[in-house]
């Protein structure tokens, strides 16, 4: 498989169903259902799938990308995540034991619609960020009536400059036939820069104001979300889109799901909850988010880790709002690609540098040379400038390490997941076959079993530690909140099955059970995120 180049949705699918057949021990293919368009929304489940026990009770990553369809490098960093799991279990330790222990769920693309066509027909960097389906941009009654037009055929939608004495523009010195450069407040400039390639299609006084689509399938989601006169784009209600209701269904129906990460671009930003000014999160979470992100901004030059609303800009109706506030995982959305990867000389990145880069190390490709073109509205203009491929996305030379960087990162995340153990179990003797059987519960991951958040709101079932033995009977159970002056807060309903509210992360939890009886016993923990522990003693 090739990383250096950027497939489409059925290049995608043949990538996972390639890992299938060669992998099937380690790969299972779903779809989570379809787009608007009816193309599958392809699902590969990556797990040790005979060992570790049943791969629905093992704690979940679940990745996607492309949620914006313009955004296309999310989808080779989640079909390399892939790729490499497979090629290097058995192989890295490190892989070997993610995979043993927990279930990946990868989804490339989240919009394959606007994938597609922004992969497939003329764009800029910028169009095609929703799907396909219809949508009134300018409230005139109309759908999709007014698209961007590649006026001169050569399959790019560039931009438009008028040669105007009043301008604010001029030609770039070092590259004067393809990039422009916007002249100081005292000087006069050679152009007007008029937009995108495009014509008034309806007649209505404006160019390209309604696009194929033009939503964001980014504000569609079942928390804080706003109608389109506050958040724009956001759509009729919560989960209007096919694609949204789909992902939506998955994380239902799997609640083992302990971790999640979305991968947009671009900025080189990785991007945490809340989308919102007051938006929640809790503290215990909040500490486990940083951590995980400051390590992601060694792993990622470049990148930083960022709040949204306050770092970056307001976001209603988010989906890393939904999945941390709505289902209390922890995860984020990353923005791949940062341009300063290029090659950064100065303090801050110019674009002098671009334009170096794109003269001496692309050779001129990347943009478009300024031509002559016969405007039915402006009359003679010039087209020209970058092509849909820069600038948002890198160079194919370089995509390939921008998904291993993010993949590893995102492996990082995984080996965060909770994963409790049973580090000591004590049997006291207390009087004529009576005994403390009492557990210390160990959890040397990141990642709490259920997170402050879920705590709180009571997404998830609180986490069960479950007494058995065919010849004895709980009497007595409780939480140990002190092992040393030996405090321990009763359980008064059920103690053979006692619930805790979670197991921390790089931290323990003791219980105990007074039982009555003898003979051997079985001690089962359960956590809906991190799986599911056993062990055994006996009572003599």
């Amino acid at each position: 498989m090739e990383w250096n180049r950027f497939y489409d949705t059925d290049g995608l699918g043949s990538i996972l169903a390639q890992l299938h057949a060669a992998f099937p021990k380690l790969t299972k293919v779903h779809s989570l259902g379809k787009s608007y368009a009816g193309k599958e929304m392809w699902c590969l489940e990556v797990s040790a799938f005979d060992q570790g026990g049943d791969p629905a009770r093992k704690p979940g990553m679940y990745i996607d990308g492309n949620i914006h369809g313009n955004e296309v490098q999310g989808g080779e960093t989640v079909a390399y995540t892939a790729w490499y799991l497979c090629h290097q279990y058995g192989r890295l330790p490190e892989v070997t034991d993610l995979l043993d222990h927990s279930v990946f769920y990868l989804v490339p693309t989240i919009n394959p619609d606007g994938r597609d066509r922004w992969l497939h027909s003329a764009h800029n960097p910028h169009t095609s960020r929703s799907g396909v389906r219809p949508y009134d941009n300018d409230g005139d009654g109309l759908f999709d009536e007014d698209d961007y037009d590649d006026l001169d055929g050569d399959g790019h939608i560039t931009q438009m400059r008028i040669k105007d004495p009043n301008g604010r523009y001029k030609k770039n010195l070092e590259h004067p036939d393809y990039l422009m450069t916007q002249v100081a407040a005292d000087e006069k400039g050679e152009y007007t820069l008029l937009g995108w390639e495009g014509i008034d299609n309806d007649g209505d006084g404006q160019i390209n104001e309604d696009p194929v689509g033009g939503y964001d399938p980014n504000r569609d989601w079942h928390w804080d979300w706003q109608p389109a006169y506050i958040q724009p784009g956001a759509m009729e209600y919560p989960g209007s889109l096919p694609e949204t209701r789909n992902i939506v269904k998955f994380f239902l129906g799997h609640p083992n799901i302990a971790a999640f990460q979305s991968f947009h671009n671009f900025g080189g930003m990785i991007l945490r909850s809340p989308g919102r000014e007051g938006g929640n999160v809790e503290p215990q979470d909040e500490s486990v988010l940083s951590f995980i992100a400051q390590r992601g901004e060694k792993m990622l030059p470049y990148y930083r880790s960022m709040v949204i609303y306050k770092d970056l800009y307001t976001v209603w109706g988010g989906e890393v709002d939904w999945l941390y506030s709505g289902r209390g995982i922890i995860g984020f959305t990353s923005e791949i690609w940062n341009p300063k990867s290029l090659g950064k000389t100065g303090a801050t990145y110019s674009q002098e540098e671009d334009v170096s880069f794109i003269k001496y190390v692309l050779m001129n490709d990347g943009v478009v040379k300024w031509h002559p073109y016969k405007h039915p509205t402006y009359g003679d203009i010039e087209i020209g400038g970058f092509k849909k491929e820069w600038g948002r996305t890198p160079p194919s030379f370089l995509l390939e390490e921008e998904c291993h960087r993010n993949m590893a990162f995102t492996l990082y995340h995984a080996a965060q997941m909770p994963r409790p153990s049973i580090q000591a179990m004590e049997i006291k003797p207390l009087g004529e076959k009576v005994f403390q059987v009492r557990l210390t519960l160990e959890n040397k991951h990141l990642i709490p079993t259920r997170t402050g958040q879920d705590v709180k709101n009571h997404i998830s079932p609180p986490d069960t530690i479950t007494f058995k033995g065919a010849n004895s009977k709980v009497i007595a159970a409780g939480l140990v909140q002190d092992p040393y002056f030996n405090k321990v807060e009763a359980i008064t309903k059920r103690p053979e099955r006692i619930q805790i509210d979670t197991i921390p992360g790089m931290g323990v939890t003791r219980v105990q059970f007074i039982v009555s009886g003898t003979g051997t016993f079985d001690i089962t923990v359960d956590t809906a995120r991190g799986g599911v522990v056993t062990t055994n003693g006996e009572l003599k």
